[in-house]
């Protein structure tokens, strides 16, 4: 399953007022951020995650790490702010037609 742009353009517009659910600290992306992150998802489905990281390559590799292991959809990064989705079995939120 993909998402098209009209979904992230939906996405978008959903997150807007969160705020972040999950912020990584000093020690980076540990086992128990993953797990928490993973748990949010499964709650909310969309949730916003803070990386306070200035350097790019590394913020890169976080933000691929945390899709890949969450199996999540990258919906927008925006300066420290990580958007992700992942559809849980209850559909909570009802993406449109592609």
């Amino acid at each position: 399953m993909s998402i098209s742009t009209k979904q992230k353009q939906f996405l978008k517009a959903k997150a807007h007022p969160l705020k972040p659910v999950v912020q990584l600290g000093a020690n980076g992306l540990t086992e128990g951020v993953l797990a928490e992150i993973d748990s949010a998802l499964t709650h909310h489905e969309l949730i916003k995650v803070k990386i306070p990281t200035d350097e790019r390559d590394l913020k890169k590799a976080i933000i691929d790490a945390i899709v890949r292991q969450t199996q999540a959809f990258q919906v927008q990064t925006i300066g420290h702010t990580l958007i992700i989705f992942r559809p849980s079995e209850e559909n909570k939120i009802q993406l449109p037609k592609k």
